[in-house]
Formats: C-alpha cells, sequence, structure tokens
C-alpha cells in the first residue's frame, strides 16, 4: 500500500520533471496598446471623480437653499482662536462668543443691527483680483 501512495505522490512531480520548463511569452501588445491602456484608465478615474464632485452638488442642493433660518451677520476676531459672531435667527439677532472648546450667548439685541445689503463686503485680495481681471464690482447685476 506504501509502495501505490509513493507512485502516486511521486507520478505527477516526475510528469513535471520530464517535461521542459518553457515560459509563456508575454503577448506584445506594444508601447502603443499600453499607453492606450494608461489613458482609458485614467480617463475612468477623472470622468468618476467629476461624477461624484456632481453627485455631491446635486445632494448639497436639496437641503433649504435660499430660506436658511440662522444667517452669519458679522464676525470680528478677538484673538488666533476667540472671536465675536452676531448671528440672526428669524428676526432676532444674537451676539455669540466662541472659543475653541465653547459657544457662549453673550446678548440678545432688543432691535436688529441693520443689514448692508447694498454693498456686499469684498475681501481685499478678491476684489483686487476682480479689478486686476476688469472686472468691477459695479458690473455686477
Amino acid at each position: 500500500m506504501a509502495k501505490l501512495l509513493a507512485l502516486f505522490a511521486a507520478g505527477p512531480l516526475a510528469a513535471l520533471a520530464a517535461e521542459p520548463a518553457t515560459v509563456a511569452p508575454l503577448t506584445n501588445s506594444g508601447i502603443a496598446g499600453q499607453l492606450v491602456q494608461l489613458l482609458l484608465g485614467l480617463g475612468l478615474v477623472i470622468g468618476l471623480i467629476f461624477l461624484l464632485a456632481w453627485l455631491m452638488r446635486r445632494v448639497q442642493q436639496i437641503g433649504p437653499r435660499g430660506g436658511q433660518v440662522i444667517k452669519l451677520v458679522a464676525s470680528q476676531s478677538l484673538g488666533p482662536r476667540d472671536r465675536l459672531v452676531l448671528v440672526q435667527v428669524g428676526t432676532e439677532q444674537i451676539l455669540l462668543g466662541l472659543t475653541p472648546g465653547q459657544i457662549t450667548p453673550l446678548h440678545v439685541l432688543k432691535e436688529p443691527v441693520p443689514l448692508a445689503d447694498a454693498e456686499v463686503a469684498t475681501p481685499e485680495f478678491a476684489q483686487r483680483l476682480m479689478e486686476l481681471l476688469g472686472k468691477d464690482q459695479k458690473d455686477k447685476p
């Protein structure tokens, strides 16, 4: 019985040893084929990125867009990590103190601070960039 088991075990090994070792050559697709494959893969990844960006914008538009209840009226930095924020909720304005670990309501204004809707404050860099591009802020509709 042991001889029979040894014969079965050694049979495939002997067959492998008897055959000459041949390496299958790689298909010679050339550089053009590899370049096409690379470009198709890159195009697929870039297309997937654009698709996900489009989906993110669509998902964000589902929520309340123009009818937001809470509006940031003004913000003033007091230090590197502390600031005062004036928030409007409906018709009521609340002055908040923000620190890294806490938000504290400081004062509820009896009369709301009037909002300057006529001129939107733009950062200095954005304003300078618009001037350089030849687009004046007054041209906005």
